[in-house]
């Protein structure tokens, strides 16, 4: 799975999405999009924008996951296997 690291690399260079719209030209809901990893198809157009703005590569911006590495991660954090439920069950 591809994933998109735009929020991580903004809180690191302490940057507002708002400021990648005016700086690039690239429309708030197309930002919101890469910014919440919500993409599904990737424009180069964008993301040459977004990479020259933010001084970064396209391999920094995105990312190959392997997703059999999420379910480990979960694993790991819940090693009984129970659901994570608040309450009273």
């Amino acid at each position: 799975m591809i994933t998109c690291r735009l929020s991580t690399i903004l809180g690191a260079k302490r940057l507002k999405v708002s400021d990648v719209c005016h700086a690039t030209g690239v429309a708030r809901a197309t930002v919101d999009r890469y910014y919440y990893d919500q993409v599904k198809s990737f424009d180069r157009d964008v993301l040459a924008k977004l990479c020259r703005y933010l001084q970064v590569k396209p391999g920094d911006l995105l990312v190959l996951v392997d997703q059999q590495d999420l379910f480990e991660s979960w694993e790991q954090s819940n090693p009984t296997g129970e659901p994570n439920i608040k309450g009273d069950v």
